[in-house]
């Protein structure tokens, strides 16, 4: 099958009855997809498969905390809504360089999307991050709140979540540093690096 040119033409987010947040999303997905994806020609089935990927990394992202027990380290995510449960996919090494001879085509699709998620995932966090500072500006991280863990180098799908167990706070009273409770154990992290997910 032969190499077809994708033309892209994007409609500017804006409509008046999109609500902000939602814009908000779409226009992330446009930048990082246009920047990763405009300068290679695709197949069909090429161009299929990336689409599907992104998608699955778009739709784990993490919501709301699931419930509020400190033994749950599961976030409601938008796959919940489409299949009822979180969306999971094998595991695979992370490919981070981009080969570009036809020989590596597969991996080439690889590298794409993993760049793109890792780009996307971090622009998520930052913007979910900031939000959540607008509406609780001077609110402390508590123990028991359920936080994603940010800069780790995870599959497109995967999110490193965590249940504060201990707050340290400095000689002003904001913490700045806590222990969580993760899958693989307890670690300490820095709050710069953690997004809470509130309720």
């Amino acid at each position: 099958m032969g190499y077809q040119e994708i033309t892209w033409q994007f409609i500017p987010a804006g409509a008046p009855h999109m609500g902000g947040l939602w814009e908000a999303a779409v226009k992330s997905f446009k930048k990082h997809f246009y920047r990763h994806v405009k300068t290679l020609s695709y197949t069909f089935e090429e161009f299929s498969t990336i689409l599907a990927r992104i998608e699955a990394c778009l739709n784990s992202r993490p919501l709301y905390p699931m419930s509020d027990s400190l033994d749950e380290l599961v976030a409601l995510t938008p796959g919940h809504f489409l299949i009822g449960a979180p969306l999971l996919a094998p595991p695979e090494p992370l490919v981070e360089e981009l080969p570009l001879s036809l020989v590596n085509r597969y991996r080439k699709l690889k590298a794409l999307t993993h760049q793109f998620c890792i780009r996307w995932k971090e622009e998520y966090l930052f913007n979910l991050n900031k939000r959540y500072k607008w509406k609780h500006p001077e609110r402390n991280v508590e123990v028991n709140d359920l936080v994603v863990i940010r800069h780790e180098k995870l599959p497109p799908t995967s999110w490193k979540l965590g249940r504060v167990i201990e707050t340290h706070p400095g000689s002003d009273g904001k913490v700045r540093v806590v222990d969580i409770r993760t899958a693989q154990g307890i670690v300490r992290r820095p709050v710069v690096k953690l997004v809470v997910l509130h309720n």
